[in-house]
């Protein structure tokens, strides 16, 4: 199963970075393949926790696909973890984790995913690969967008 990580350090902290992660209807501005982001359900567990349910279309030339995931934004330990529902996978699950780093913080990120078809997994996956490569960079660009350069 594909897996792809990366940890980075930002000069933004933690509590800014896990707000942009968490701020799932602007990926469609700045995230690579991303077309469209809609939240279809908010539940709030009143201890920092809050669960979403979204559905993303991300697009690459002809290809076009939609999926829905869950997305758990766990404010008070800075995580946030998204899990697969529906769509043209048969597994996918994503994680974040913003720490404290000197004057910034470490963004760690980690995905795995399986395509459902073998013949889109072929042409898609190694889309992928080089979009997940530049997703930190377009969190960082957001960030520096957003919040400023240091």
């Amino acid at each position: 199963m594909p897996s792809f990580r990366n940890t980075r350090r930002v000069r933004h902290s933690p509590a800014d970075m896990f707000a942009l992660v968490a701020d799932v209807e602007r990926y469609p501005e700045f995230l690579p393949l991303c077309e469209s982001l809609r939240v279809l359900r908010r539940v709030e567990s009143g201890e920092g926790v809050e669960t979403l349910t979204a559905n993303m279309g991300v697009g690459y030339k002809a290809i076009r696909e939609t999926f829905v995931s869950r997305v758990t934004l766990d404010r008070p330990n800075l995580k946030i973890l998204v899990e697969y529902v529906d769509g043209p996978f048969r597994h996918l699950e994503n994680r974040w984790t913003f720490r404290p780093a000197g004057e910034g913080c470490e963004v760690d990120f980690f995905i795995t995913y399986e395509f459902r078809s073998f013949a889109l997994g072929l042409l898609m996956g190694s889309m992928f690969d080089r979009a997940f490569r530049k997703f930190a960079e377009a969190f960082e660009a957001r960030a520096d967008a957003v919040y400023g350069v240091a």
